[in-house]
């Protein structure tokens, strides 16, 4: 199925090719002898809604650069709560337009938000949106850590 068939809701059947004609029947091919090729027993489990997994994937996805995530680190440690941009640049060894950028794409996931104060933007993290992903993951992978 295409992208733009899923977020309009079309049909898969659209995209299955019809069966050739000279192809012999569809059989399974024989399992080799002394393995069990039963499959496992489906999941009771719900699937995800669709819509909240859409957001979690916003949130990971804007979370999927190193240095978005030192920038959602440094400032979630900040004192006060917010940061002016004028502080990252120096702090991150990174320009300004590369700064923008990521400040751009953690504001747009709802990750981070920004205020403007006279001349300087200060940006806080919405802690709220990284618990969502925090109990996500913590359901997901249970104590498992990567860092």
């Amino acid at each position: 199925m295409s992208v733009n068939q899923w977020a309009y809701g079309g049909s898969m059947t659209a995209h299955v090719a019809p069966a050739s004609r000279a192809s012999a029947p569809a059989t399974a091919p024989a399992a080799a002898p002394g393995i069990d090729d039963t499959c496992c027993a489906a999941s009771d489990d719900a699937l995800m809604e669709a819509d909240r997994a859409a957001c979690l994937a916003a949130v990971f996805k804007a979370l999927s650069d190193p240095t978005r995530v030192r920038l959602v680190g440094y400032l979630a440690s900040a004192q006060g709560g917010t940061v002016c941009a004028c502080h990252l640049p120096d702090r991150l060894g990174i320009s300004q337009p590369t700064l923008s950028h990521h400040l751009k794409k953690l504001t747009a996931a709802g990750i981070i938000t920004r205020e403007q104060r006279g001349r300087w933007a200060h940006y806080a993290v919405v802690p709220k949106v990284l618990d969502v992903a925090r109990d996500y993951l913590g359901t997901s992978i249970g104590d498992a850590r990567c860092c």
